[in-house]
């Protein structure tokens, strides 16, 4: 019996739903990344979107975007390219130097990996059926719209000595962890329970509130991409790895323990990001689909 692409796409996650797994940016951040995006598509991305999602998506983009988390233990290649290494403490990035996995093969890393998925969506309107069925586009839109949140948390460009802080142990007020799932979730997290009662949506609407507010004037230059391309991956990352330097990695050692003074300070970041990221993923889908 044939099945669909997106039939395969709800398989799999079902499956996938039965296994543990570490998550970039943690399921609201990556959720919040698809909200933010999907009321600022124009009308051929959106229906197009509406076309490669799976029907049970229900036309819901951000219940999908963490599929490309979910995946990882099928799909064993892809972990790498969810993350940049980069030098230790030179607090940048560059992609020919950074962009590769861990036995050096070229391109796979996330900014290779959102260049390859806006290549493949391309296809969606510019190639016969024939042609775009080389591909899976409904994957690809789920890859290319997890990567693009990954980019945008600092420590998924981070040090290659601490694999993006994996190994920093910290306490986040009096709970163990290590610092990078201080960013994928705690930071997040946090703020849920402190200003928003636990509503991951009441955290999103604030950001769009942001968004056509106090940010307004910072939009155009977020959804600008260099050289009339349509995804600009190297400036997201270059953006990460600073942030990381300037917010993540400082006043931090083995053992820290991070509360207020941390928390207070870095989660307007992580809102940042967040934001940035929504607003990039929908132009990087305007640009693909119009």
């Amino acid at each position: 019996m044939d099945i669909s692409s997106a039939q395969k796409i709800v398989l799999v996650s079902l499956i996938c739903s039965l296994f543990p797994v570490i998550y970039g940016w943690g399921i609201d951040g990556h959720y919040a990344v698809c909200k933010i995006a999907q009321p600022l598509l124009n009308e051929a991305a959106a229906d197009a979107v509406k076309q490669l999602l799976p029907k049970s998506a229900d036309n819901d983009l951000g219940s999908m975007c963490s599929w490309a988390d979910r995946v990882k233990f099928r799909y064993h290649w892809s972990s790498p390219l969810h993350y940049i290494d980069t030098p230790d403490s030179l607090c940048t990035y560059q992609y020919n130097r950074d962009c590769k996995d861990e036995d050096g093969e070229k391109g796979r890393c996330v900014a290779g990996a959102i260049n390859n998925y806006t290549d493949q969506l391309l296809s969606y309107r510019t190639s016969t059926f024939s042609q775009a069925n080389q591909y899976n586009l409904t994957e690809a839109l789920l890859f290319l719209s997890h990567f693009i949140g990954d980019i945008h948390q600092p420590l998924h460009v981070g040090f290659t000595s601490d694999r993006g802080a994996n190994t920093i142990d910290v306490h986040w007020y009096r709970r163990k962890t290590v610092l990078h799932h201080v960013w994928d979730n705690s930071i997040i997290e946090t703020s849920e329970e402190r200003f928003y009662d636990g509503s991951v949506d009441d955290l999103i609407n604030a950001i769009q509130r942001n968004i056509t507010g106090p940010w307004a004037d910072q939009v155009p230059k977020w959804e600008k991409c260099s050289l009339n391309k349509t995804t600009c991956p190297d400036i997201y990352a270059s953006e990460s790895i600073k942030a990381a330097c300037e917010w993540a990695y400082k006043d931090v050692s083995e053992d820290s323990v991070l509360e207020d003074d941390y928390f207070l300070s870095r989660y307007p970041v992580v809102n940042k990001r967040l934001a940035q990221g929504g607003v990039r993923l929908a132009a990087t889908l305007n640009r693909i689909f119009s």
